[in-house]
């Protein structure tokens, strides 16, 4: 079991929808007494409405600027933060993730996310509507990898064999480079 005390005041959670981000993040803050942060949920309580609802109204540029919005102003600090899945394509939103801790990319094959997207309510994917959503895994999936300090391959693992895989990692990033929360 890794040492609670040699983690990062915060740790962010990207992937795609599917990917477990919420369900990790719920695990990760439980057992470390960080808080949870959802970004998805803030986005909600603030705009009165669903990301669902916001992307068949304003459109996909509209979720993804309120996204930005709510992620810049948010308190991140001494939380386990689990965001929108399009949290990539806006750099000052990276930018200030990476600020505050490490970056865990939550790697899912694609057939595993498509299935569990299926089987899911609507949720509110920030694509283009033409797009399908093996095409936005395609256009994502670099920007994860760019952003990430820390990339964790799900794939046959429990939640709680990823949640201990993500807070070792964490632990010795934070030891080998002890300033880079502050940076």
């Amino acid at each position: 079991m890794t040492d609670l005390s040699t983690l990062p005041s915060t740790i962010n959670l990207i992937g795609m929808p599917g990917a477990g981000k919420s369900t990790i993040g719920v695990l990760l803050a439980k057992q470390s007494g960080h808080r949870f942060v959802d970004t998805d949920i803030d986005i909600q309580a603030r705009t009165g409405t669903t990301l669902q609802d916001i992307l068949e109204e304003r459109g996909f540029q509209a979720l993804r600027d309120v996204e930005e919005e709510v992620l810049l102003s948010v308190d991140i600090d001494n939380a386990i933060v689990s965001t929108g899945g399009s949290v990539v394509y806006s750099d000052a939103s990276m930018q200030r993730l990476r600020r505050a801790g490490p970056v865990v990319y939550l790697n899912v094959p694609l057939t595993v996310l498509q299935e569990r997207v299926d089987n899911a309510p609507p949720r509110g994917i920030a694509s283009d509507t033409a797009q399908t959503f093996a095409e936005v895994f395609a256009e994502r999936t670099p920007l994860y990898q760019r952003y990430a300090d820390i990339t964790i391959n799900t794939q046959g693992l429990s939640p709680d064999a990823i949640a201990n895989r993500i807070f070792a990692l964490v632990s010795k990033l934070q030891q080998d480079s002890p300033k880079k929360s502050e940076k």
